[in-house]
């Protein structure tokens, strides 16, 4: 069990983990000086369940590629699904896709600043918009991810675990912690992401290293074990998701269209690889040509 701790005082929490997270955030590309608004937007439709490690060389080369909404908006479909390779939940591809070609109409080839603004884009919700604006604007906003609702559940309500969600008192709960100032404010968003990513973490906190751990109620009350209702993990082999990827893994691996055999080869339930397959022509993730054979969209 961790070691007792003191209950959470004054001063704010702000105090203590800026500066922490200014001498020991990792260097994460999206992080770095100079990295645009645009940027930002990018790695966090990237990083929506998605590994750190898997996110940053396929943002390495999207930026290369794309460092602006409108070079995206410009680009096929299939290049833009080409590009995103393995990260997962292929449809946030075109859903960003989709987004640059407004950002670039609509908005002057500038993201915009205003969360209502940002939440008017498609594929972007409460919680991009806010990271958008923290981190790509330094704009003073709550930011409330899996990892930020987890520190403030310890830290300040003594619980082993957040829960599930409850958006309006998440937010509050978040933004009753902010510094007054822009920046500081923007900077303690991401150092309490940065806490709950690699400290604070769900199943075996470092609270050895945690820099507020004298001011934790969690560790103030002995570290119970969280007793609520818990997320069911999600399964992926075996599930309509991998088939999804095996049948994308074959139209972008191939230099052209491909015929139905080469599908038929990528699953062997012909019932699932069917569905799936329906579902990815509904989803504009695969067309079918007047040929019969099938690509990534145009």
């Amino acid at each position: 069990m961790p070691p007792s701790a003191a209950p959470l005082p004054d001063p704010p929490l702000s105090a203590t983990l800026v500066p922490w997270y200014t001498a020991v955030a990792r260097d994460l590309p999206w992080r770095r000086p100079g990295t645009t608004p645009w940027g930002v937007m990018v790695s966090e439709f990237m990083l929506q369940q998605t590994p750190v490690a898997r996110v940053e060389p396929v943002w390495l080369r999207w930026m290369a590629d794309w460092p602006t909404p409108s070079a995206l908006a410009a680009a096929p479909r299939a290049d833009v699904l080409r590009a995103w390779g393995k990260l997962g939940y292929p449809r946030r591809a075109l859903r960003l896709h989709e987004a640059a070609r407004v950002i670039a109409i609509g908005h002057d080839d500038v993201v915009p600043s205003d969360i209502e603004a940002l939440e008017a884009l498609p594929g972007v919700g409460s919680y991009t918009a806010r990271a958008v604006a923290a981190f790509g604007y330094g704009r003073r906003c709550a930011v409330v991810d899996t990892n930020v609702r987890r520190v403030v559940a310890r830290a300040v309500h003594g619980d082993g675990d957040a829960g599930p969600a409850r958006v309006k008192a998440d937010l509050a709960d978040v933004a009753a912690l902010l510094p007054v100032d822009e920046a500081e404010a923007a900077t303690f968003s991401i150092a309490m992401m940065e806490l709950g990513a690699v400290v604070c973490t769900a199943r075996t906190p470092h609270c050895t290293a945690c820099p507020i751990r004298d001011r934790c109620a969690w560790l103030a009350a002995g570290a119970p074990a969280y007793d609520g209702p818990r997320r069911a993990p999600q399964a992926f082999a075996g599930t309509d998701r991998q088939v999804r990827g095996r049948l994308l893994d074959v139209l972008r691996d191939a230099p052209g269209p491909v015929d139905r055999a080469a599908l038929d080869r990528a699953w062997n339930d012909p019932g699932q690889r069917d569905r799936c397959l329906d579902s990815l022509l509904v989803d504009g993730l695969a067309e079918q040509l007047a040929d019969g054979r099938f690509a990534l969209p145009a």
